[in-house]
């Protein structure tokens, strides 16, 4: 096993997934069920992209998350934010310090099964939202992993300095259906279409040129 990967079910994580099957890497996908308002959405699109791809996968249940945690995003915490995916109204929507829990999770899983890399799909659309998303940030989990694993396992962000649009047009390229991911933060039976997160995969997926495969209620 050559890296973990960190698969959410969204838009993000599967393409690099296909990016790094694309050249060559075994891979082991790792997802976790936190709590999350679209964790019921996204868990079984990460499911089927694995099964799909033949992909190894886990999905490690971390219910404290939810029980402990202020945010919006989760399900015990108030309405998603409706509007542009900005600093000011997407704050809410940060998990504290999720990716920093999930990354050690995975850091551990990988140097357990012989995996030298862990691959996270965060972009440079969220550095202004997401403390846990900024390369200060990445670059200091990655040193944390170094040390705290004897040089075994690094922690890898291929897409740090990509925009949602940019990883729209790749994940085309190689193919991925982007109609079986799930990027709406409200979870519902269809992508709202107004909050945040779906504002930014109608910008992703270039949805006013009409080559975005989603179905939106509005």
């Amino acid at each position: 096993m050559d890296a973990v990967i960190v698969l959410s079910g969204g838009m993000d994580s599967a393409v690099l997934l296909a990016h790094e099957l694309s050249l060559g890497t075994r891979v082991a996908a790792l997802s976790f069920d936190y709590g999350s308002k679209h964790n019921p959405r996204e868990l079984p699109m990460a499911r089927e992209i694995c099964a799909r791809l033949n992909v190894g996968h886990k999905v490690v249940g971390l219910p404290f998350i939810n029980e402990l945690f202020a945010s919006s995003l989760l399900q015990s915490g108030e309405a998603i934010p409706e509007g542009a995916y900005d600093a000011d109204s997407m704050k809410s929507t940060v998990v504290p310090f999720r990716n920093g829990i999930l990354i050690a999770i995975a850091v551990g899983y990988a140097e357990s099964v012989g995996a030298s890399r862990v691959l996270i799909g965060s972009h440079s659309g969220d550095h202004h939202i997401y403390p846990d998303c900024r390369p200060e940030f990445n670059a200091a989990i990655d040193e944390a992993a170094r040390l705290g694993t004897d040089d075994a396992v690094r922690v890898a962000f291929p897409f740090s300095a990509m925009d949602k649009r940019e990883i729209g047009d790749l994940g085309r390229t190689l193919g991925v259906d982007f109609a079986r991911t799930w990027t709406c933060y409200k979870g519902g039976e269809l992508h709202c279409g107004t909050c945040g997160a779906c504002d930014e995969r109608k910008f992703a997926l270039r949805h006013d040129q009409g080559l975005d495969p989603t179905r939106y209620l509005k």
